[in-house]
């Protein structure tokens, strides 16, 4: 019954995502070696969220291996299937409502979007594995009564080059999985994604860059969206549905609306008041569009007292001023 009034109350649909009061205002949970307690879920509940998304892994040894190994007793406890149901167990019995997002991690952090196979075996061994891979947690989803399933993430290759596969792979996910779907686009691939017609929403990756100054005024940042504001309200409307940001946020660095994406160590410079700025700006010029359905910050480490801090340069609110931004917008729009 629960799982029910976490669906009413935030109408996930394409038409129920037209105005602030119903917006997606969530996190990223990030797995961990151990289970989620209620204290670290009252961490996230203090910063007003409604959603969180939670993130089992499969791994793949390089960027042209077709095989993709998940839920072993290797991993993460919350990168597994148990750890899933146990996180979201925990997370519905707050009243949060769930993404449930898996995701392929590449040895030594190669982008994904590059997976790509070099022969037609592999391509279909890679398929099969895939799809083993997928229809693991959207069955889980199901099971879970998870508000939202995104089949994938930033898998742009593979994506381009077997799109009758992802069709496919769609209808047999909805055999299993009722709720809600998108798919995570990285934010320069998803104009190019041939299949929006058939989720409920066009997830992106909004790592779009901004603004080049060391320290965006928020000003700045606001001019930076005007592009992006057309690019996305025109898709939106192409295609007759809203955009969710399953993914967005900014790290505490020197520039870092120049290239929002990067995540390497070595950025020079830790700055929270461009983080904040950046922030301030994506939420006044996005959560008013009828067309924005809200989104996941990134990200949200379970060890709420150990993580982020006044020297950390990434991405993670935690600790930091942007978190109160965070709260209080959440509230607002709460």
């Amino acid at each position: 019954m629960k799982n029910l009034f976490i669906l009413l109350l935030f109408g996930i649909s394409a038409q129920s995502c037209t105005s602030q009061s119903q917006k997606i205002n969530a996190v990223s949970f990030v797995a961990s070696g151990k289970a989620v307690t209620q204290h670290n879920v009252t961490q996230i509940k203090q910063i007003n969220v409604n959603f969180a998304a939670v993130m089992p892994f499969g791994f793949v040894s390089n960027l042209d291996s077709p095989r993709i190994i998940h839920n072993t007793d290797k991993q993460w406890f919350g990168e597994t299937a148990l750890g899933v149901k146990q996180y979201t167990t925990l997370l519905h019995e707050n009243g949060i409502a769930v993404m449930i997002k898996p995701q392929l991690w590449i040895w030594g952090g190669a982008f994904t979007g590059k997976l790509k196979m070099t022969s037609q075996e592999d391509w279909i061994t890679l398929e099969d594995n895939y799809r083993d891979f997928i229809i693991t947690y959207a069955t889980l989803a199901q099971e879970m009564n998870a508000a939202l399933f995104c089949i994938g993430t930033e898998l742009e290759q593979f994506i381009f080059n077997r799109p009758e596969y992802w069709l496919k792979l769609i209808t047999e996910i909805k055999q299993v999985y009722k709720g809600k779907l998108t798919y995570a686009a990285n934010w320069d691939e998803y104009k190019r994604v041939s299949f929006w017609r058939t989720l409920d929403f066009i997830g992106v990756d909004g790592y779009f860059p901004i603004c080049d100054a060391k320290t965006p005024t928020v000003t700045q940042a606001r001019l930076g969206w005007q592009p992006w504001k057309k690019e996305l309200a025109s898709v939106s409307k192409t295609y007759n549905t809203p955009i969710l940001f399953t993914e967005y946020g900014y790290r505490s660095v020197d520039f870092s609306g120049k290239e929002p994406w990067r995540s390497d160590p070595d950025m020079p410079g830790v700055n929270l008041q461009g983080q904040v700025n950046l922030t301030q700006a994506l939420f006044q010029e996005l959560y008013p569009e009828s067309w924005f359905a809200g989104g996941f910050i990134w990200k949200w480490f379970l060890d709420d007292t150990n993580s982020g801090g006044l020297q950390n340069k990434m991405f993670t609110p935690q600790n930091k001023p942007v978190e109160q931004l965070i709260k209080n917008h959440f509230f607002r729009i709460n």
